[in-house]
């Protein structure tokens, strides 16, 4: 599988208030759909999408719709952009070539990010190229270094998103290590996609659990964003929701509070 290298941009670390560092025993993780900075009112705003990020206090970010340098959004870099605006490092992974820049994902995170890759899925021929953006995360404490994985999967084509479930599976579903997958896997609680992550990976935000619908954002009434982790026996999931944001993109945030158990 092709990997390709990306482009590290540090975020203004310093923004971050010394009395609100994370506990190292807990990662808090966020995974959004950010729908370009284009809100359900029309407005293409990325300061509201920061705002929405900083709420939260996320120690690892995964983003999905993310533009850089693209005409409709204008030509903004917009992972270097809401590292500035949330005082993260980032992470920039393209997808497809878009309007003279580069569409894909985005991982944000208050620690350094490491060995960043991108790792081609695969699609039909005039599908929309997926990937999936790898980095590393060193929380400390302890929390070993993990692999945190950002994806955004195919949307109208079920047995297209098998394949890339599968993919991923064989990439990182028996690795050593820890992992945590996040992202848009456009697929619903019960679909064969979901089915087939569970066999080695355990979701922090379970399949068809009440209140984790997250699409369309004003009035949601599909699970298609989740956050996953994987061994099952070394993480507890301590917290789990939707973040009730009607307006900022299409989609809305999903986080988790995950403790590093070690057994």
């Amino acid at each position: 599988m092709r990997a390709i290298a990306v482009t590290v941009l540090l975020g203004l670390a310093g923004l971050v208030p010394a009395d609100d560092k994370p506990e190292r025993n807990v990662l808090r993780v966020l995974t959004y759909n950010i729908h370009h900075g284009e809100g359900t009112d029309g407005k293409l705003d990325l300061a509201r999408i920061a705002e929405v990020i900083k709420a939260a206090k996320p120690d690892v970010v995964a983003l999905q719709e993310v533009d850089r340098n693209t005409t409709r959004t204008g030509k903004v870099d917009q992972a270097a952009e809401l590292a500035k605006l949330t005082g993260l490092n980032a992470e920039f992974g393209k997808a497809i070539d878009l309007q003279g820049g580069g569409y894909g994902l985005a991982v944000l995170s208050r620690f350094p990010l490491k060995g960043a890759k991108v790792h081609s899925l695969p699609g039909k021929e005039r599908q929309e190229a997926r990937i999936v953006l790898q980095v590393t995360v060193e929380p400390g404490g302890p929390f070993p270094a993990l692999t945190f994985l950002n994806t955004h999967l195919q949307h109208d084509d079920g047995p297209t998103r098998e394949k890339q479930i599968a993919k991923i599976d064989e990439l990182f579903g028996t690795a050593a290590g820890a992992f945590v997958l996040a992202g848009d896997l456009n697929a619903a609680p019960a679909s064969a996609p979901i089915k087939a992550l569970a066999k080695n990976w355990a979701f922090a935000t379970e399949p068809g659990r009440k209140g984790l619908l997250t699409i369309p954002s004003d009035t949601p009434r599909q699970q298609i964003d989740y956050i996953l982790f994987r061994p099952a026996d070394r993480f507890r999931v301590a917290e789990a929701n939707v973040i009730e944001e009607k307006v900022a993109s299409d989609h809305r945030p999903v986080f988790a509070l995950v403790e590093w158990t070690g057994r």
